[in-house]
């Protein structure tokens, strides 16, 4: 194998063009093998290994900084700078991350995770090389999916702008998104046809034919409808990155090595400003079930590869008991919508879209988009319901305070994956929701411990009127507690051990969403010892069921709170606020000051003490 044998990267500039498509299949090989028994993002990866290679053989991967938007595109990277060789370990505690780290490379130049960044980092070390009178190429390579995202294009403008030399946007255009979400394209190719300026030019040139001979004039008009038929298809994006004050190179065949390598090498030596390759290439190249479905093996869990089977598990996840029970309550109120930031098989709303097309809205990877516009349509009566994973809706805060909070818009916001997601890592916990949330007036959170009450939750959302709704919910299956919920009552806590007394137990455990199992099972590891705290789910968060609180606070000892969450700024320091002045000390489990890094779920939760076992130790200790 010359993956096994190479200098890796420097030995790749040497390689011919038929050692370097054996090194591409082989490092397909190697992405397939890997997250075949890890999980990972295949299709993305699979489709950049030939643009990996071409930026290898051209450029100094130390000198010349190259930033992979969001980062899942990166596994080739990894593989050919200096990480083969702990590959195996991808997405694992202790491993590398699924994503570019500074931390973990210096060939990773940027930490990235979330979408529609590069082009702005890519263009701050540019302009910082500058200042320093350095030397060196910086070079943004960025899916067409991520410029539906607003930063891209407020990147490119200012690029345009400031017009640096040695700096080089490469497009990956899969496909995928390009067509389907920047539609904006075709409107613009539209707009100009039905232009003045470009009628007027239209005539002019018929005009001109007329005088041709009959033979040569056929041949003319023919050759000129043609090339304004091609337009649409290969003028438009030189049309608008022109526009924006970039050279425009492509459209390119993005799995033809050589033509890369030849166009890299020309573009290197451009001093003319920013520069814009437009590459095409085939998400899950060489990989057929990947080829042939590249929307499911975007982001997998393990799956054998030799059948091409993803790994299934038992029972139903928390997003679709969301997506079944939204399309229930959709059948009786046709004023519910559906939107989504380009996740609606992630959210479980593929059922809705199917179901209910016209009330469905895929807004592409635009978080404040998609808020501010169900603000807009829930002031004409519509009730939207926006699905976001918790650690996406960071990117949105303004758009909730300003545009939904403040005018007391009554959305619902489903904010999926709160808490540990895994093996995604630091970028995507869901840890911080609670706490930058829970300070926004008008805002009503709730935190369901099971399926029971999510769908019991978002029927009473559907119902509100009085201003904005956060519903909080895990990765991964659904407890079902076989409970009886008819109604949701907001404010109001659930005493799970009811034959206890509130005057009478000397200590209370507290817990937020699925927390509570966490609880739960502590206080069974307690019972050895005598120790039978009174159980709390929440529910509420906000409001908070400040009667039971309160009361709780003057009969007991200690309380614990439980919450999936950073404990600054979370649930337990508002309980804590409430209790302040009376009997009970307040003592917060949760999520510590730092970002939890990538890692099955069960380790990370070892990791930072969130397992019953050392909670239950920690109880003993304080009491």
């Amino acid at each position: 194998m010359i993956l096994e044998k190479l200098n890796l990267p420097d030995e790749i500039k040497g390689l011919n063009n038929e050692a370097l498509s054996t090194l591409a299949d082989e490092v397909r090989t190697r992405i397939i093998d890997v997250v075949a028994k890890n999980g990972g993002h295949i299709a993305p990866s699979l489709g950049t290994v030939d643009i990996t290679l071409a930026l290898l053989s051209v450029f100094d991967p130390l000198a010349d900084r190259v930033i992979w938007d969001v980062g899942h595109q990166s596994y080739a990277w990894k593989i050919l700078t200096d990480r083969n060789a702990r590959f195996d370990t991808l997405r694992q505690l202790g491993g590398i991350s699924g994503f570019t780290n500074r931390d973990e490379s210096p060939y990773d130049p940027f930490s990235t995770g979330h979408s529609s960044t590069s082009i702005s980092a890519a263009l701050g070390i540019a302009a910082a090389r500058d200042l320093k009178s350095e030397s060196g190429h910086s070079i943004a390579v960025i899916g067409d999916g991520a410029l539906t995202g607003g930063m891209s294009f407020e990147a490119l403008n200012h690029a345009g702008h400031l017009q640096p030399n040695n700096f080089i946007v490469i497009l990956n255009d899969n496909t995928m998104s390009i067509s389907k979400n920047v539609g904006g394209l075709q409107r613009y190719m539209a707009h100009m046809y039905a232009s003045k300026h470009y009628n007027s030019l239209k005539q002019q040139i018929w005009d001109i034919s007329a005088s041709l001979p009959s033979s040569v004039r056929r041949r003319f008009i023919y050759g000129a409808r043609k090339l304004e038929e091609s337009m649409m298809n290969i003028l438009v994006p030189n049309i608008i990155f022109e526009d924006l004050g970039f050279k425009y190179v492509g459209p390119l065949d993005g799995h033809d090595i050589p033509q890369l390598i030849a166009i890299l090498k020309r573009v290197k030596n451009y001093m003319v400003g920013p520069v814009l390759i437009h590459v095409v290439t085939q998400k899950g190249k060489g990989y057929i079930p990947a080829e042939e479905d590249s929307t499911s093996f975007h982001g997998v869990g393990p799956f054998a590869a030799n059948n091409d089977k993803t790994a299934c598990k038992d029972g139903i996840g928390y997003s679709e008991v969301f997506g079944q029970a939204l399309c229930e309550l959709a059948e009786q109120n046709p004023d519910i919508v559906a939107i989504t930031a380009a996740m609606s098989a992630g959210t479980g709303l593929s059922c809705f879209e199917e179901r209910y097309p016209q009330r469905f809205f895929d807004v592409g990877i635009a978080e404040q988009h998609a808020i501010t516009m169900a603000a807009g349509m829930a002031t004409k009566g519509i009730k939207p319901f926006v699905a976001l994973y918790s650690t996406f809706t960071q990117r949105a805060l303004d758009q909730i305070i300003h545009d939904v909070a403040m005018p007391k818009l009554p959305i619902v916001i489903c904010l999926d994956r709160a808490g540990i997601v895994g093996e995604d890592g630091a970028t995507h916990q869901g840890a911080f929701d609670l706490a930058f949330l829970s300070y926004i007036p008008n805002l009503v959170i709730l935190a369901p411990s099971c399926a029971e009450e999510l769908r019991a939750m978002l029927a009473w959302a559907a119902l509100y009127k009085e201003g904005p709704v956060a519903i909080r919910y895990p990765r991964g299956k659904a407890v079902c507690r076989q409970i009886k919920l008819d109604t949701f009552e907001l404010g109001k806590a659930e005493i799970i051990n009811a034959e206890a007394e509130i005057s009478q137990p000397t200590i209370a455990f507290m817990a937020v969403g699925d927390a509570l199992q966490t609880a739960q099972d502590t206080a069974e590891l307690l019972v050895e010892a005598g120790i039978k705290p009174l159980l709390v789910n929440l529910r509420s968060i906000k409001p908070l069921d400040e009667k039971t609180i309160i009361a709780l606070c003057k009969a007991c000892t200690y309380i614990f709170t439980f919450e999936n969450g950073s404990v600054i700024g979370g649930v337990g320091a508002r309980i804590a606020q409430l209790g302040c002045g009376h009997k009970a000390q307040v003592v917060n489990f949760g999520y510590p000051d730092e970002f939890i890094p990538h890692g099955k779920t069960a380790l990370l939760k070892q990791q930072i003490g969130f397992t019953p076992e050392n909670l239950a130790r920690m109880v003993s200790q304080r009491l």
